[in-house]
């Protein structure tokens, strides 16, 4: 039998700064924009807060580290990766599995970009200052054309498919250097403006000021748990695969871990910043849940000086912020499903963005499929990933030999040894620990009983697939993927 065609030689990051903006564009998405202060109002402001930045840097920056390591180790997609530390066999399902909510993760996400995208087009028409503007009728009307919601997911899989066609270098790095920056420079004058409007002093207040009480809910750490995941990405397999297109002489520690959850969370927070002072300056509730950025604040532009352009600044900002994210989640299954198969990066970028088109569909037809899909994967089946990548880094390769072999590899900072415990033993323990305890006090919760067959469900679906392709010795005989780049 003939051997299957080489491919070509596996694509790089151009630049150390196109690295960054990767990270940075992959990781700051709807998670910081739209989720972090609508859950952050929703949790107590400030007590979310500290809780969110306790678990960002006890767990996500060891955490990122470790997995943009195991990336650039391995030169592999999230299966690929699995199986040089596992070798073959069944076990190599626990990749499955974060392919599996990756792929979950990104069939709800794309619908929100489209909400982005619809809201971003209206900000440039001014519809939001326009004269007897209703913000809540807009956005009931809007989610109750099906055909139109569909319509956007279809475009925003359209366009992702579009550029991940032309590669690494071509088509992600070209457009993430210079959408963040441009995401960062919006939120600033945003901030600014909120900041000088009467009132705003109330907004800074509600969010640093601490209800310590808070933090003996389980909730609040739930939340901020989930939420430290959602917004850096942490277990999404992002990571793993930006990593895996690391040249020689890029840093792990500062590139893929320090910088990304400080460039992440001071977003998020910036964010933040943009949104409250500007909430509580015309008295509008903060805790108004997931409709915070799509209705209150839209509430908002009429009654500011200049409403109409701060408009413009949010919702472009919040539309790029999302479309890059999901350029990136996406890669991870082009990366991974294209090594593990015979298919060129055209025909894998199409079959993954029709399928996450075709799964995406009961979302963008029901918002409220996509909020219980956001609870069960955001608080479930993100960890669950995450737990995967770590414990095999932790239990099986081991934290002392990546550490040495991969993540001080031509490092600006020397990460020490007590990385290793934190690694193996506390970012677990952490995890099982607070999701136990959510379980336990919300056992009965119809989204939680969801979870729970997550948990017990995607292990074994990940083993059953891996133990059938490896039994028959599906996994072609090439070893390089292509990054669709001259």
């Amino acid at each position: 039998m003939a051997d299957a065609p080489a491919k070509t030689a596996r694509a790089e990051w151009g630049t150390r700064f196109g690295f960054l903006m990767a990270m940075i564009g992959a990781m700051v998405g709807a998670g910081n924009i739209w989720r972090f202060p609508y859950v952050m109002g929703d949790n107590g402001g400030g007590a979310f807060v500290l809780a969110f930045l306790v678990l960002l840097f006890l767990l996500a920056v060891p955490g990122l580290m470790a997995e943009v390591a195991l990336g650039r180790y391995t030169n592999k997609g999230v299966i690929g990766a699995f199986r040089d530390v596992l070798g073959p066999g069944g076990m190599v399902g626990l990749g499955v599995i974060v392919l599996l909510v990756n792929i979950a993760l990104m069939s709800y996400y794309s619908p929100l970009i489209g909400w982005t995208l619809y809201y971003a087009v209206h900000s440039l028409l001014f519809t939001f200052t326009a004269s007897g503007f209703e913000a809540g009728a807009f956005m009931d009307t809007f989610f109750a054309n099906s055909a139109l919601m569909i319509g956007l997911h279809t475009i925003v899989m359209g366009s992702i498919a579009a550029i991940l066609i032309l590669g690494i270098r071509r088509g992600v790095e070209r457009l993430v250097v210079y959408a963040v920056p441009a995401l960062v420079i919006a939120l600033i004058v945003m901030t600014v403006r909120g900041l000088t409007l009467p009132g705003a002093s109330e907004g800074i207040t509600f969010m640093f000021s601490v209800d310590w009480g808070a933090l003996a809910a389980s909730e609040t750490w739930i939340a901020a748990l989930g939420q430290a995941l959602f917004s850096t990405g942490l277990g999404w397999g992002i990571a793993l695969t930006v990593g895996s297109y690391l040249r020689e002489y890029d840093d792990v520690p500062l590139g893929g871990g320090v910088f990304t959850a400080l460039g992440e969370s001071s977003i998020g927070i910036l964010a933040a910043l943009a949104i409250f002072p500007i909430v509580f300056a015309v008295g509008v509730e903060p805790d108004a849940g997931a409709g915070l950025a799509f209705v209150s604040l839209v509430q908002v532009f009429p009654e500011i000086p200049l409403g109409g352009l701060v408009a413009i600044l949010f919702f472009v900002g919040f539309f790029l912020a999302t479309f890059t994210s999901g350029l990136l989640i996406t890669e991870v299954s082009v990366t991974t499903i294209s090594e593990e198969t015979r298919l060129d990066r055209t025909q894998t970028v199409l079959g993954v963005c029709g399928g996450i088109w075709l799964l995406g569909i009961p979302s963008a037809y029901s918002a409220d499929i996509l909020d219980f899909l956001d609870f069960v994967f955001g608080n479930w089946g993100l960890p669950l990933a995450t737990l995967a990548i770590i414990g095999v880094i932790g239990w099986v390769l081991g934290p002392k030999r990546l550490r040495m072999l991969a993540v001080n590899r031509n490092a600006g900072i020397y990460v020490g040894k007590w990385w290793d415990p934190v690694i193996k033993y506390v970012i677990p323990a952490v995890m099982l620990f607070i999701m136990g305890y959510f379980a336990w006090e919300n056992f009965r919760e119809p989204e939680m009983i969801a979870g729970m067959l997550v948990i017990v469900l995607f292990p074994i679906i990940g083993y059953a697939i891996m133990s059938v392709v490896e039994g028959r010795g599906g996994k072609p005989g090439t070893t390089e993927v292509t990054g669709g780049d001259d």
